[in-house]
Parts: C-alpha cells; sequence; structure tokens
C-alpha cells in the first residue's frame, strides 16, 4: 500500500502543475514561455535525482530515501501554494516548489519498483504491473479530482486544493516509516555501476526502456490534440480528456496484465505490445479521419502499458544482482526517453508548417525500435524456470 501511494504521490506532482499554467498566467502575469519551464525543470530534476541515485541509495538505506521522498514531496506541494504569494517574484517561488516535489518523484521511481521487487512474491512481474498501474489511476484522479473541485469551488481556490494533494504523501510518511522494507540484494552482493555498465543486457535493457519512455509520453502529450480534433471540444476538456483516455487505457493494460501474467510469457506479451503501439502510431498519424486518430491514441496507451514495468521485471531476472543501481539507470533512461521524445516531435511538426501528424510519424521510429530489440530478446534469453 505504501508503494501504490507512492506511484499516485508521483501522479500528483507531474499532473497536477500542468492543470494550473494557465491560472498562474493570470493570477501572477506568468508569460508562458516562463511557465513552459516548469515541466523542464521538473523533468531536469528528475533525470538528475535518477543519476544520483545509483551512488546514494544503497549507502543511505531504502527506508530512509523512500521516506525521504514522501518528506519532499510534501514539502513541494506546501510550498506551491504558499510561496508565490510570499516571494516578491512568484515565478521563482513556483520553480523552487517544483524542484523540491520533483526531488520526491525522482526517489520514488528509483526506490518503489526494487522495493516490490524484493517482496516476496511468486508472481513478481505480475506485481510490477499491477504497481504502475497505480500510477495510472493516479493520474486519472488527480485530473478528475482537480477538474471537479474546480468546478465547486473555483480556481481561485486552488491553494486548498494543493494542501490536500499533499495530504497522500503525509500519510504515507507514516506508511514508509513502519512497513516492512526487504533489501534487493544484500550488502556488497550487488554489481558496481562500472561493472553494470560492461554488461550487454543493460543496454539492450536500457535502449528498450528509452523507447518505452518516449513511446509512452509523446502520445500521452499530444494526446488532447486528438481529443480537440475529433470530437469538436474546447482546449480545456481536450487538456482534460485526451490524457484522461490515455491513463485509462493504460491502466488496464497494467491490470489486466497483473492478474493473467502467470499464463503469459512477459517478453512475447512485451512484444505483442510493442506490434500494437507501431501499429497505433501509425493510425494516428495516417488515418484521414480524427475520429481514428483518437482511437489510436487510447488504444496506444494499452499497448504502452507494460512496456515500461516489464522492462524493469525483464532486468531483474535477467541480472538479478544489478541491485538499486540497475533500477536508477533504467528511471534514467525511461525518464530520457519520455523527456527529449515529445521535445522533437514538436519541433518536427513545427518544421512541416504546423502539422502534429508528421511529427508523430516520425516518432514511430521509437516503438519499432523498441520492437527490434525485443526481437533480439526474446532470441537471446533462455525462459525462466
Amino acid at each position: 500500500m505504501a508503494c501504490y501511494l507512492g506511484f499516485v504521490t508521483q501522479s500528483i506532482a507531474a499532473n497536477f502543475a500542468p492543470l494550473l499554467f494557465l491560472t498562474f498566467q493570470s493570477s501572477y502575469g506568468i508569460s508562458l514561455d516562463k511557465i513552459a519551464l516548469i515541466p523542464v525543470v521538473f523533468y531536469l530534476t528528475q533525470l538528475l535525482i535518477d543519476l544520483g541515485a545509483t551512488k546514494f541509495a544503497d549507502k543511505i538505506g531504502y527506508r530512509v530515501c523512500v521516506v525521504a521522498s514522501q518528506v519532499v514531496s510534501v514539502a513541494g506541494l506546501v510550498m506551491l501554494a504558499v510561496l508565490p504569494e510570499l516571494l516578491p517574484v512568484p515565478f521563482l517561488g513556483l520553480l523552487i516548489a517544483v524542484v523540491f516535489y520533483a526531488v520526491g518523484s525522482g526517489l520514488v521511481e528509483v526506490l518503489v519498483s526494487p522495493i516490490v521487487e524484493a517482496c516476496p512474491f511468486e508472481n513478481k512481474d505480475g506485481a510490477m504491473s499491477l504497481l504502475h498501474s497505480f500510477y495510472c489511476w493516479g493520474a486519472v484522479g488527480v485530473i478528475l479530482g482537480s477538474t471537479l473541485f474546480f468546478a465547486v469551488f473555483g480556481t481561485e481556490h486552488w491553494q486548498i486544493l494543493t494542501l490536500i494533494w499533499a495530504l497522500v504523501p503525509l500519510v504515507n510518511v507514516f506508511q514508509f516509516l513502519t512497513c516492512p522494507i526487504e533489501r534487493l540484494v544484500e550488502d556488497g552482493e550487488g554489481l558496481p555501476p562500472r561493472k553494470l555498465l560492461r554488461l550487454p543486457l543493460l543496454w539492450l535493457m536500457i535502449l528498450l526502456m528509452v523507447c518505452a519512455g518516449a513511446s509512452e509520453a509523446t502520445m500521452a502529450q499530444w494526446a488532447s490534440a486528438f481529443t480537440e480534433s475529433a470530437l469538436g471540444v474546447s482546449k480545456t476538456i481536450g487538456d482534460l480528456a485526451g490524457p484522461c483516455l490515455f491513463a485509462v487505457f493504460m491502466g488496464i493494460s497494467r491490470i489486466l496484465y497483473g492478474k493473467m501474467s502467470r499464463k503469459l510469457n512477459l517478453a512475447k506479451t512485451m512484444l505483442l505490445s510493442g506490434l500494437l503501439c507501431v501499429a497505433c502510431y501509425l493510425l494516428a498519424s495516417l488515418s484521414p479521419l480524427p475520429v481514428l486518430g483518437l482511437i489510436g491514441c487510447a488504444l496506444c496507451g494499452f499497448s504502452v502499458g507494460i512496456l515500461w514495468p516489464g522492462t524493469i521485471s525483464l532486468s531483474s531476472q535477467g541480472c538479478p544482482k544489478g541491485g538499486t543501481a540497475m533500477f536508477a539507470f533504467l528511471a534514467l533512461a525511461g525518464d530520457f526517453g519520455g523527456t527529449v521524445s515529445p521535445a522533437v516531435v514538436g519541433s518536427i511538426s513545427e518544421l512541416a508548417g504546423g502539422n502534429l501528424k508528421t511529427g508523430l510519424l516520425v516518432a514511430t521510429v521509437f516503438p519499432v525500435l523498441l520492437v527490434t530489440g525485443l526481437i533480439v530478446l526474446n532470441r537471446s534469453m533462455k525462459p525462466a524456470d
């Protein structure tokens, strides 16, 4: 439960502030180009934490680090509500708050998966898929819950809602303080980063993780554009409905795999998911009918659901002594793909005269690379006993 709520906390950190971008603009007079720096700072901070965790997580210990992740998440959300009103430059207050809860989000990403992997479950890849589904349901909850709050009380009371969302990591501080936590590998048994980086298998997994992060984040970020064009709704509705639809389908796929994983081969299931992802990108980018683009977007959420947690599980099976450093490298790779790919799509679309479909067509290279990597993996890895 603590790990599930940890991923819900990460969802709050990633998805809440973007709902307030226009509110920040109108309330504090912050230009949109400055507001665009908020997600950049968030993901850059998270990337730095992913990288740094390879050095400090094992030395400090899982419990201290994961409790700290929830404490700084609470602090960041409280600062988000308070600092812009207190500081003479509101934008500076926003950035300070974002850095704090981005640190928490990065620590959650690195630590929660190995904590669950270390639990004595028989069905570990199913448990990992179920764990990652809580990020999706957290995203849906944040978007729908915030929309309902704003509809009833108005956006002018967003600070109150921010403090309400801060209660989630606050409660989780006490859960992580008291729950049993097993180590993934005993002290001295985990491979150091230098030896890890010499393993060809790790580099293949890093490639899969970059492509999984890119395939997921690109379509998720541009989902609202398809909703607007397919349904003819306002930008606000499109921004909410598009990402929600994507997250719901992604969550469903992770829950389904969590329930059915005993009967399925993980690597082959991921290969089929990767092929479906390629088809979804092609449908979204080449279809002449907007509604088919929307279907491609929704099904893409379903197709990418297992790719991120599945790569983590395959890495643990292939390199059981990888330890925290391996999980940190994988998180770093996934975040890198998820940060770079949407920006590349935006740039290519701009060069194509604002044609988003052209950008998405080029982004199809990521699920294609992922499928290629999975074909290599299926041929080289022996089936687990």
